[in-house]
């Protein structure tokens, strides 16, 4: 695919009017611009997979408005962006609650079950050991060029294997899956944690999303948090 030639594109983010590089997706662009959007599948050195949507933000206006992975969407001229509208953060928080139920032993899935004020986990943990982010894949092709591992099966039955479910002649043991798989590292409790959430990093549920009907996190400081959604009306 040739890159797209000509001007910066002009779109508007959370109310403001900015501009990006036309190759540019909207989680690039967007983090270009200093605001935070969490990711789990996504790394800046492997090609965008879109698999764990904890990037989505809200595009359009009114009520002609859908939920896209920001990491998969490309910027477009004239586009309106949220990206912590009210229904934004419920969609993160459900992705990533089913996330923690498959993998509560994660440190990174705990950390950002904090970071995003996720309280509670309302389905069974199945305690596996892999949440199917492909990154352990792309890595080992894209950066390590091996295609040592891969998927297999499809939908509740597929995995990462091995060609064959045997040992691979290209894997050289290298570790890169490993060091990048956001599954290997345990939760801060050990393996035998009482609960699901550890909660431990919790900080406060964004008061101001039900106010504004956006959170206003990316705003620093934030003034709603600081004063109170009721001290800026």
């Amino acid at each position: 695919m040739s890159e797209k030639r000509g001007q910066m594109v002009r779109f508007m983010l959370n109310g403001a009017e900015v501009q990006a590089d036309p190759n540019w997706n909207l989680l690039e662009a967007v983090r270009f611009y200093g605001i935070d959007i969490p990711t789990l599948c996504y790394n800046e050195g492997l090609t965008p997979f879109g698999s764990c949507r904890l990037c989505v933000v809200e595009i359009g206006n009114g009520d002609r408005t859908k939920l896209v992975t920001s990491c998969m969407h490309p910027v477009e001229e004239g586009l309106e962006v949220r990206t912590h509208s009210k229904r934004v953060i419920k969609t993160r928080k459900m992705i990533l609650e089913l996330l923690v139920a498959r993998c509560p032993s994660s440190k990174t899935l705990q950390d950002m079950a904090s970071r995003l004020e996720l309280q509670e986990v309302r389905f069974k943990p199945l305690d596996d050991d892999c949440i199917l982010c492909g990154l352990c894949v792309r890595m080992c092709e894209e950066q390590m060029v091996a295609k040592a591992i891969g998927f297999a099966g499809r939908g509740v039955d597929r995995y990462i294997t091995t060609p064959f479910d045997m040992n691979s002649e290209e894997c050289r043991k290298c570790g890169a899956c490993m060091h990048i798989c956001p599954a290997c590292e345990l939760r801060c409790q050990g393996p035998q944690a009482e609960t699901v959430l550890c909660s431990g990093c919790l900080n406060t549920e964004p008061v101001c999303a039900n106010t504004y009907d956006d959170a206003m996190c990316f705003m620093v400081p934030c003034l709603s948090c600081v004063k109170g959604p009721d001290d800026l009306k």
